[in-house]
């Protein structure tokens, strides 16, 4: 039986349709990932969902008893409660009397303790401050840090204890992983695989998606597209979608271009023409008429600059730290022309600090830092806060003038803007007014507005949908200047970066060749953010807790001869396969592949599946092997 339906439901902001006829069945068990272009309603959808947003037409249904929890898109406030107070607020009046007993607890105040007390009794409050200690203990939140002392990553750490805290039949997650580093990622990944009710989220991390989701819901033109299966199996469903009402649309454009140069022969044909013929041609306008084409792709790139000296950057013998906390300890490196640097590292390391460093805006404790020629610096970071949410779009991106000079040539700013898929009604809307991923291509859009040959990016594909994140990789590969990269996304970092920094927290950088995936599988792992780590560079003076006692390491296991013949075979096995994924990919990306017979299609799209199943197994495998 289903926990919540939609049935026929329809919603319009203006003009703009969100939803038209959509059917949705969620049922216990269901993990469903919520794609769709910026703007196309998917937060929307998960606030009627919620039940927080009402709709124009059709019905919505749940389930009495059903308990629903929804982790919103921004991050909570950071004011002066606790982090103890912000989960224990999940449960309303009981969470205010166990907020206000844990302070009691603290100051020890026994009269006042022995009156909350017996009102907590009376509301199974003993029972609810279990589950809020458990998801503190399990998400290792610091309970009487204030807010306002927690970095964005942790708030939002708190902000998912709040949502699981209820123990939700139903959990709608928009954009969980933004502000989260890659161990925290990986920890969600863990909870949300093993999580036994229903599951709806929305995110760009495709890495994420493929490895939490068993569904996939497309909200594309108002129209809501199921598919049952992981992320990899929906990109090739999408593809042949897409391909077959691109092939309809053609056939029945040219039959109503025939009908209508039928209705135009003159007087013998309206004296001979069939009046069934004449109400279907009207029927055949009408039904083009409300066809939506498909969003066109978004068209950027970066203007580029004169060449920058062969030598960007030098740091030699580098050292920082805030108060008692070591962020970078005798570190040395070289940045290059056409170097692509990611750098990651848990929250809290000191990424920003040392690309701030590395540009010559912060002058380190010890060591020496010189800058190459000719250097011109696009920052995203510097933008992001220049977005003045009152103003538009013109406003903001191209300083309120009608036309902008970009990449050599003068462009109208409507024009300009229109690659960046915001149309002519958008460009005068307030800021305020644009969804997350909407604000995020506003800051590409005047990031992209400068002349540059240093690319400096601090965490680009927050709140991006899916196309327009593969097209800023591909900007990114032939941009010919130098690119630094700081991002938790996986994916984005392995289609982009040629080498790696990896900030472990202890004040050590580790220089890796390659992207995030070689790194791990020469068995480079972060670990996770201890309660060291939520405080804010704000509040440095607060004393940090010793770490943990390092475990003992298990002594290596010898390989068995089977094993040891196993681990020697493994490579040619996987050059077979990738060398058979390529041959596949390599027919599927044929212009008339999807137009040949549809048991082929489905034999090798099956194949490529397997494939792809086989050579992510052996992979793993061979790492397993290699590590023992």
């Amino acid at each position: 039986m289903p926990l919540l339906r939609l049935d026929k439901a329809g919603l319009h902001h203006g003009t703009h349709v969100l939803l038209e006829d959509v059917d949705l069945s969620l049922t216990r068990g269901d993990r469903l990932g919520l794609l769709g272009r910026n703007g196309a309603g998917k937060s929307t959808l998960l606030r009627v969902l919620a039940g927080d947003q009402a709709l124009d037409d059709g019905e919505r249904w749940l389930r009495p008893g059903t308990r629903i929890a929804r982790l919103e898109q921004d991050l909570p406030a950071a004011h002066t409660h606790t982090v103890y107070d912000m989960v224990a607020g999940a449960f309303a009046e009981t969470g205010e009397l166990l907020a206000r007993y844990h302070q009691l607890v603290r100051e020890g105040d026994m009269d006042a303790l022995a009156g909350v007390q017996q009102r907590l009794e009376a509301n199974d409050g003993w029972n609810l401050q279990n589950r809020v200690d458990t998801i503190l203990s399990r998400l290792q939140l610091p309970a009487d840090t204030p807010m306002s002392e927690l970095s964005g990553g942790w708030r939002r750490r708190v902000a998912l204890a709040r949502a699981l805290v209820v123990d939700p039949d139903i959990l709608l997650l928009d954009e969980p992983t933004n502000h989260l580093d890659i161990p925290a990622i990986a920890w969600l990944e863990e909870q949300l695989r093993s999580y036994p009710g229903c599951l709806v989220l929305v995110t760009h991390d495709r890495r994420f998606l493929q490895n939490v989701v068993n569904g996939i819901a497309e909200l594309d033109r108002g129209h809501l597209d199921l598919w049952r299966g992981d992320y990899r199996g929906f990109l090739r469903h999408r593809e042949e979608t897409l391909a077959a009402e691109e092939r309809a649309n053609a056939l029945f454009d040219k039959k109503l271009a025939q009908e209508e140069a039928w209705i135009r022969q003159g007087i013998k044909a309206r004296r001979t023409r069939n009046e069934g013929r004449v109400r279907a041609l009207k029927a055949m306008r009408d039904e083009r008429g409300r066809r939506r084409e498909q969003v066109g792709r978004a068209d950027f790139a970066v203007a580029d600059a004169e060449r920058s000296g062969k030598v960007v950057a030098e740091l030699q013998h580098v050292s920082h730290r805030y108060g008692d906390k070591v962020i970078l300890r005798d570190f040395s490196t070289v940045v290059q022309r056409g170097d692509r640097i990611g750098i990651v590292g848990p929250n809290g390391a000191g990424k920003s600090t040392l690309v701030k460093i590395l540009l010559g805006e912060l002058a380190p404790d010890s060591g020496t830092v010189k800058l190459g020629s000719k250097l011109e610096v696009a920052y995203s970071d510097q933008l992001r806060g220049q977005l003045d949410p009152e103003k538009n779009l013109i406003d903001n991106v191209c300083g309120g003038q009608e036309f902008i000079e970009t990449g050599g040539r003068r462009r109208h700013a409507i024009s300009y803007l229109g690659d960046f898929l915001f149309g002519p009604e958008r460009v005068r809307t307030p800021v305020k007014a644009l969804s997350g991923g909407e604000q995020n291509r506003a800051v590409l859009a005047r990031l992209f507005t400068r002349p540059a040959n240093l690319l400096v990016l601090d965490e680009p594909t927050n709140d991006l949908d899916i196309e327009t994140l593969e097209l800023l990789e591909e900007i990114l590969l032939d941009f010919d200047g130098t690119v630094i990269l700081v991002s938790h996304d996986r994916e984005f970092m392995d289609n982009v970066v040629t080498s790696l920094l990896v900030l472990r927290g202890d004040g050590s950088v580790d220089e890796q060749a390659g992207g995030y995936s070689d790194w791990e599988a020469r068995g480079g792992r972060l670990e996770a953010a201890t309660a060291q780590a939520p405080v804010a560079p704000a509040a440095e003076e607060v004393a940090a807790p010793p770490p943990p006692a390092e475990k003992p390491r298990a002594r290596p296991r010898k390989l068995s001869y089977k094993e040891q013949r196993e681990l020697e075979s493994l490579p040619a096995q996987i050059e077979a396969l990738e060398q058979r994924q390529a041959e596949l990919e390599a027919q599927l990306a044929e212009p008339d592949f999807y137009a040949g017979e549809r048991a082929e299609v489905e034999r090798v799209t099956g194949e490529l599946g397997t494939v792809q199943a086989d050579l992510e197994a052996a992979i793993e495998r061979w790492v397993e092997l290699e590590n023992e």
